[in-house]
């Protein structure tokens, strides 16, 4: 088979790896296109994986992001055109499906979180097949327009199947200069393309205030973007440390002692590594996070001084899964 692969933020660089390495290995050709957004292309370099960049993101106004995804979808429509891909897959990928459909591409999307409205309603309704994790009740879904034989789902996290030939590694911590002795706190920001300001939610900076002056914390923050990255900066907390760019994040997180993130994917990157991790999120929980809470892998956190800062023995409890099992679902056969 011929397949294409869109990639439209770094989550989906960890998704993709080792499906497109399955699909190589059973003799499929693999074509990748990617949008120059946060650590995208950095992690396809890191991971070894060739891709066509295709477009940008439109910043945080509505109407640079219609400007830009028109723009992008008459870009891949050019692209993937005369190609003759048999099937084309994404991770909430709305320009890929919607391209594919215009190009009569049999397409397949996975998210893990239902609350994306606008996002949901162009891509799903567009997609041949939408697959998701079983904790996503079926009829949030109805809205989109998604259904059985459409719906197709997996069990546990997204994670636990692109995690599954993951091995820590341990020179993470030299590059970034930790200090052993001290509590390892992995801090993610928030999905948020603009400034961060206390106003759009004040929790996670007084997380951050809280974590930057405990003498017996590292925290290393991960921004999204050159804004966020600059914002943390400016604090200048003494026990705070801000990467450059992309770093080995898992590694990072499976050495860490706790995880505290306004995201999803770290979130979930850590309960499937057996590390204690707290959300700070926003927005409305979605049915992965509500099952994570419930099964106590993920706590919701409102105070900062709720942290448990403690050094952690031993290895996390892991959970790992076939991601032979995932790829099966989403090859729209």
């Amino acid at each position: 088979m011929k397949i294409w692969v869109d990639m439209t933020a770094p989550a989906h660089v960890l998704v993709f790896r080792p499906l497109i390495a399955l699909m190589r290995e059973r003799g499929d050709e693999v074509e990748v296109t990617a949008r120059d957004y946060a650590q995208t292309v950095q992690l396809l370099e890191q991971h070894g994986i060739e891709a066509e960049i295709v477009g940008r993101h439109g910043g945080r106004s509505r109407l640079g992001k219609v400007g830009t995804m028109v723009t992008r979808l008459s870009a891949l429509r050019r692209w993937a055109k005369g190609r003759h891909f048999d099937a084309a897959l994404a991770h909430g990928s709305h320009h890929l499906t919607m391209t594919a459909r215009a190009l009569g591409i049999p397409s397949s999307t996975t998210f893990d979180y239902e609350f994306a409205t606008v996002q949901h309603q162009l891509g799903c309704r567009a997609a041949t097949y939408v697959v998701v994790p079983d904790a996503i009740p079926p009829d949030r879904l109805e809205r989109y327009g998604v259904h059985p034989p459409k719906l197709r789902q997996y069990p546990g996290l997204k994670e636990e199947y692109y995690l599954s030939d993951f091995e820590p590694r341990e020179g993470v911590l030299g590059e970034l200069e930790i200090d052993r002795g001290r509590i390892l706190v992995v801090v993610r920001t928030p999905p948020d393309v603009s400034l961060y300001h206390r106003k759009s939610n004040p929790l996670f900076p007084q997380v951050l205030t809280f974590l930057g002056r405990e003498e017996s914390v590292q925290a290393v923050v991960l921004p999204r973007t050159e804004e966020q990255r600059d914002y943390v900066r400016d604090l200048a907390l003494p026990s705070v440390i801000v990467p450059d760019g992309a770093v080995d994040a898992q590694s990072l997180i499976a050495f860490s002692d706790l995880v505290v993130s306004a995201g999803g994917t770290m979130n979930r990157e850590a309960a499937a590594l057996g590390i204690p991790v707290y959300t700070t999120y926003g927005g409305r929980l979605g049915g992965v996070d509500e099952a994570l809470i419930r099964e106590g892998r993920l706590r919701p956190l409102t105070d900062p001084r709720a942290l448990e800062l403690v050094k952690r023995s031993g290895e996390g409890e892991r959970v790992r899964r076939d991601p032979a099992d995932m790829l099966a679902l989403l090859i729209p056969v």
